[in-house]
């Protein structure tokens, strides 16, 4: 074992055995080492779990890398030292929310105990509820953070941990590092107050729903279109998670009448049983619900993530076939809409913005500079989107944002991703379409025919234990000192290197700082090629991956080209990808 496990693995290990933990805790971990386990030691004892772009997240089971009631509680207690020392003197309040998963409800419940006993007043959810439903009650309830079990889009063996700060956004700097820093000075056991006040625990329930929801009613633009196509057939599954406590509430309350529920997956299941991934990016997770499309003839299919802030949604195409939309598709026809949608009605000023992400189709940004509306760019992280939302607050008004991996935002009411709302808002833009003799298919070719044919991909390597994050810090250290010079037969014009925040122009040599509202130091890679095409390289934060994203782009001369087109991008896109990953 020796051989295998590094000194600081060890020691942690060692530390857990000696230490003031559960007897079932201690047992299995003796069993890994008498049945020389030594990988699963590695994985659980490596490291510390830490906060990424998602917050505290990994399998649950025994190990300082994994979500057990010692890992939770340290977070949760790192939180409260650290709420306790930037509001002093203060009633401090925190709501706490979780999703589907296995251990959630306990894992909430020992937030709320390690809260209180810290004397902190906790607004408890009465059952599941979606993620945006946690960000919005941060703020109607005037708490000073907010934390909701979940793992998102992870495995069925996975949980995790999200942190919300006073503008119901997911932490981020300097708050996250300091939040991590109260974390890891937390030594023993005995530092954390697992002993809860159940007096200051208040649960919370059906009044906080209604409120959330009349802010998505309020999002509507054309209530009149609904109200002629309120008969729009739409198919929805939750994919087991919490997005049936509220979806089809929000599809009836901003008009529309033919919801049908995908039964099979419509109770909320921490095992997931009848997908792999529950993932509404992935079509074995949608089949589902698309084979009750075809049965209905629906017009449109919705699915959402275990918590409930992405979704996935499916359309017949021009040859009556069912597809899938992918996130830079639905961003850009969320954005591509409101737009319209704003100008029609005079509400645009000015002073309108829309935020996305780096790694997001830069078609946004085409649509935005069309109707003269601000696109601000950030770091991956629904967070820094919020976090453009909040320093402009009062000086432009948000209209929605929107990222690659599913999550999109309408309104400022909720300051994370909203797969409640946006499944009301793709509804409505789907009427929208239909009220004109379109189906949503037309309306995307319209947005291409119009701005251009953009094609994005993602591909990741996943890289697991140790050995693996050793293996991506090499593949980014290679990158940037031995970048390619041409990708898929086109010279790299530019390279953006978030880590170091310089942009340099490779003909020229001249170099100039990467700015922006919440730019800051990440470890991501950018190339831009001389014909547009765009290349991102970033290891995951929440996942043991690396992740390369292309984009490529030119005209769609007429709707008849969609499919050739389509092709021609996907050849320039893959090969693009066999020169990355080759």
């Amino acid at each position: 074992m020796a051989t295998t496990l590094d000194t600081q693995t060890r020691k942690r290990i060692q530390h857990w055995l000696d230490g003031n933990y559960d007897e079932n805790t201690k047992a299995q971990i003796r069993q890994w080492l008498a049945d020389e386990k030594t990988e699963e030691l590695l994985d659980a004892f490596y490291k510390n779990l830490e906060f990424g772009t998602g917050g505290l997240r990994g399998v649950i089971g025994v190990g300082s890398n994994r979500m057990n009631r010692y890992t939770v509680g340290s977070a949760t207690q790192g939180l409260a030292n650290y709420l306790l020392k930037t509001f002093p003197g203060q009633a401090i309040k925190v709501a706490v929310a979780y999703d589907s998963r296995n251990k959630s409800p306990e894992f909430a419940r020992l937030c709320a105990d390690v809260f209180t006993a810290n004397g902190i007043q906790v607004y408890l959810f009465d059952a599941l509820r979606p993620t945006p439903e946690l960000s919005f009650a941060i703020r109607h309830l005037g708490c000073q953070s907010g934390v909701v079990i979940t793992a998102s889009h992870n495995p069925r063996e996975y949980n995790g941990f999200k942190a919300y700060w006073t503008d119901g956004s997911q932490v981020v700097a300097p708050h996250d590092k300091n939040i991590v820093a109260e974390v890891k000075n937390i030594r023993e056991v005995s530092d954390i107050h697992f002993d809860g006040k159940p007096e200051l625990v208040q649960t919370i329930g059906s009044e906080v729903d209604a409120e959330y929801l009349r802010t998505i009613t309020a999002n509507s633009i054309n209530p009149e279109v609904i109200r002629r196509q309120h008969d729009l057939k739409i198919v929805f599954t939750p994919i087991h998670g919490t997005g049936i406590t509220l979806v089809p509430e929000a599809l009836k309350a901003v008009g529309f009448t033919q919801v049908a529920v995908v039964e099979e997956q419509a109770e909320p299941d921490g095992d997931f049983p009848t997908v792999v991934y529950p993932n509404p990016e992935e079509e074995e997770a949608m089949s589902l619900a698309m084979e009750k499309a075809r049965a209905l003839d629906a017009d449109l299919v919705i699915a959402t993530d275990p918590d409930a802030d992405r979704v996935g949604a499916a359309v017949k195409n021009e040859q009556g076939e069912w597809e899938l939309l992918n996130g830079n598709q639905m961003a850009s026809l969320i954005i591509y809409y409101l737009l319209q949608a704003w100008k029609e009605a005079g509400k645009l000023t000015g002073r309108e913005f829309v935020a996305k992400t780096i790694v997001t189709t830069d078609l946004i940004d085409a649509i935005c500079k069309d109707y003269g509306v601000n696109c601000y760019n950030t770091l991956t992280g629904f967070k820094y989107i919020a976090q453009v939302i909040r320093e402009l607050e009062g000086k432009e008004q948000f209209i929605a944002g929107g990222e690659e991996s599913y999550g999109y935002l309408i309104g400022d009411a909720v300051r994370d991703k909203d797969a409640v709302a946006s499944c009301a808002m793709i509804a409505e833009l789907t009427a929208f379409a239909r009220d004109k003799g379109q189906s949503l298919f037309d309306f995307l070719t319209e947005m291409y025919l119009q701005y251009g044919f953009y094609l994005e991909g993602l591909q990741s390597l996943t890289r697991k234990g140790k050995a693996g994050a050793d293996e991506i810090r090499e593949m980014m250290a290679g990158l940037r000192s031995n970048p390619p010079a041409t990708l898929g037969g086109v010279r790299i014009a530019r390279t953006l290197d978030y880590l170091s925040l310089i942009e340099k122009d490779l003909p020229s040599g001249s170099e100039k700082p990467i700015e922006g509202i919440g730019i800051e130091k990440s470890n991501v890679l950018q190339f831009i090629l001389e014909d547009g095409s765009k290349v991102s390289a970033r290891p995951s934060g929440t996942e043991p991956k690396i992740k390369f994203y292309v984009s490529v782009h030119q005209p769609l001369e007429r709707a008849g080209d969609f499919r050739k087109t389509f092709r021609e991008l996907e050849q320039k896109r893959d090969a693009i990808f066999e020169d990355l990953i080759s």
